[in-house]
């Protein structure tokens, strides 16, 4: 007999303490269990901490174990905002973790006004800890197409933040530690689209092996607005929460160590109280669809985890269970904006022909963009079957019929309404298993979209579909047990659009940002692009370098921007030490 127990299966609720995406600690064995789950904290890596309209801002996040300073196993999702003066998020991006590490980026458009903002970066699991365990960082955010930008011009008796590049050369010194990593350039001063080679060496061998990410960039003409750096993130950051500091009694937020947490509530529609005991199906649909199910809790509450790298926004949530129930899907608990302080960081208008400059030079490469893309990396393919492989009856290939019902009869033998159509059933392959008969009914899917009533879809109209997958395995999805599956796909692939059902809810996700291969810019030989202008402050972002052998090679191309650019190495050792290098070179 084979028995499949599917991926997709039931995670059952073991924390009845769970609401509102909290969770109650209720004695003191419950509380030495969450105490033996490490604290995090997070290191972001971003592209500048002054951002022109029309430019992007780059980041790769480092999710350390707060005990042992190594990249964390914890937490599968780590979050970036960036927040206003006023409390108000700007974005809020979800980054899926691997081996504590995600990427992300963000446009800033010509809506975002003039100011002073706060990039934050954090897991659930820190929320426990306050504002104070968030990554933060300031972030200037200059837009000229505003007429308003009293948020940011000097006043009378205000400091000048204005300096030239040479003076910045010697007020900032982000060397770094040398004696196990260094930067090493062929040289100090180089042309205009010349392509420049820079090596990172190791010295210590194991000791300088770990994760970095690489960034080349114009040298900002404003001083003290430096991004927070990984060794001086090491030395804010000391004495940041180890262990989680709640005590029985108190509410905490929960790890989403599982995957991405997805929790909601079912209550009685007649008389508003909780119910429990109740089977919840989540479907994400789409070509590569997922399927979850939950079972509520003594207060209603049902909660499961999205592991897989999901591309379809909208999640649709029933109710299995026979009456008339009311589903919400249900929030983490938000972060209080109010108590973040800004800083104050103003520019001289004598800065206005620079502003101008670089963002006209943001416009021509903006224009440009289409030539000079950014790719997103591909992501393994959902196995929505689970490692089966099903039996594939593309209807172009057969006569059409009109139902799918008429379709099963005369297509699909293997396939078929039971008990009076009340079901369908997937027969057994008993040439293949020895196992005894059941009368099980199949999972049946349209579009990803899980059809907890068979009989509804008897008269589908058979000429939507395009393929149906037929997978003839018996399978436990949560506590039931099914014969196969049945998966139709229609030929536009969105009956998740218009479906409806009762004791139902549809609920749109932020999606995770993707990971992206970003552009790096090449002249060739025979000047195949000497047509097109590069107005590039940033000239490289390499946001996965990973140490092993004693030298690394890079390579990039310089622009048609003069002035002085710096090499900036980030990241931590495999044990844990924060590294930060810097390198200058001339563009003439």
């Amino acid at each position: 007999m084979k028995l499949k127990q599917l991926h997709i299966a039931i995670f059952c609720c073991l924390f009845y303490g769970f609401a509102q995406g909290q969770y109650l600690i209720k004695d003191g064995t419950d509380l030495l269990s969450l105490q033996k789950v490490p604290q995090e904290k997070i290191f972001l890596h971003h592209s500048s901490a002054v951002l022109f309209t029309g430019e992007y801002l780059y980041y790769k996040l480092y999710c350390q174990n707060a005990q042992t300073n190594r990249l964390s196993n914890i937490s599968a999702v780590g979050y970036v905002s960036l927040v206003n003066d006023k409390g108000v998020p700007i974005f809020e991006h979800k980054i899926r973790l691997e081996n504590g590490m995600g990427t992300g980026d963000y446009f800033l458009n010509t809506e975002v006004p003039s100011g002073n903002y706060k990039l934050l970066a954090y897991t659930q699991w820190m929320k426990n800890s306050g504002l104070e365990q968030l990554y933060q960082d300031d972030i200037l955010i200059i837009n000229p197409y505003m007429a308003d930008q009293t948020a940011i011009l000097k006043k009378d008796g205000d400091k000048d933040l204005l300096v030239n590049e040479e003076q910045i050369a010697k007020e900032v010194d982000l060397k770094g530690d040398e004696s196990l990593l260094q930067l090493q350039l062929e040289g100090n001063t180089f042309s205009q689209r010349e392509k420049i080679a820079v090596t990172l060496r190791n010295y210590k061998g194991n000791l300088g092996h770990g994760e970095y990410s690489l960034l080349v960039r114009k040298v900002n003409a404003i001083k003290d607005i430096q991004y927070l750096d990984a060794v001086n993130y090491g030395q804010r950051y000391l004495n940041a929460d180890k262990v989680l500091q709640q005590g029985v009694g108190d509410s905490i937020v929960l790890p989403e160590q599982r995957g991405e947490l997805f929790f909601g509530q079912v209550t009685s529609k007649m008389d508003n109280r909780p119910a429990a005991d109740k089977n919840v199906i989540i479907s994400l649909p789409g070509k590569e669809h997922l399927l979850k199910r939950a079972l509520t809790d003594p207060t209603g509450h049902f909660y499961t985890y999205i592991r897989k790298a999901y591309k379809n926004p909208l999640s649709i949530v029933q109710v299995l269970d026979e009456g008339d129930f009311k589903v919400v899907v249900k929030k983490q608990r938000s972060l209080d904006y109010a108590k973040l302080q800004f800083a104050s960081h103003i520019i001289d208008k004598a800065l206005a022909e620079a502003i101008k400059e670089r963002s006209v030079h943001n416009q021509i490469e903006n224009a440009y963009f289409g030539m000079k893309p950014d790719s997103i990396l591909p992501k393994d393919a959902i196995d929505v079957f689970d490692g089966g492989i099903p039996e594939v009856f593309r209807l172009d290939d057969y006569t059409r019929f009109a139902t799918l019902q008429e379709t099963f009869v005369e297509i699909l033998n293997t396939v078929g309404y039971r008990d009076g159509g009340r079901y369908i059933r997937v027969a057994q392959e008993f040439e293949k298993f020895d196992e005894p008969y059941n009368d099980f009914p199949a999972i049946v899917l349209i579009d990803g979209v899980f059809i907890p009533d068979h009989s509804t879809i008897r008269d589908f109209d058979a000429r939507q579909i395009n393929t149906i997958r037929v997978l003839r395995d018996q399978l436990v999805l949560g506590e039931t047990q099914y014969q196969g599956i049945v998966a139709i796909e229609t030929e536009n692939n969105d009956f998740y659009e218009s479906y409806e059902n009762i004791n139902m809810v549809k609920e749109v996700l932020p999606l995770p940002r993707p990971e992206k291969n970003y552009y790096k810019q090449v002249f060739s030989l025979n000047g195949g692009q000497s047509h097109i202008p590069d107005y590039r402050n940033l000239l490289f972002w390499e946001p996965y370098v990973k140490v092993l052998d004693n030298a690394q090679p890079f390579e990039f191309y310089t622009s048609d921007v003069a002035g002085e650019y710096e090499v900036l190495l980030e990241g931590f050792t495999t044990y844990g030490k924060p590294i930060s290098l810097r390198k200058t070179f001339v563009v003439k």
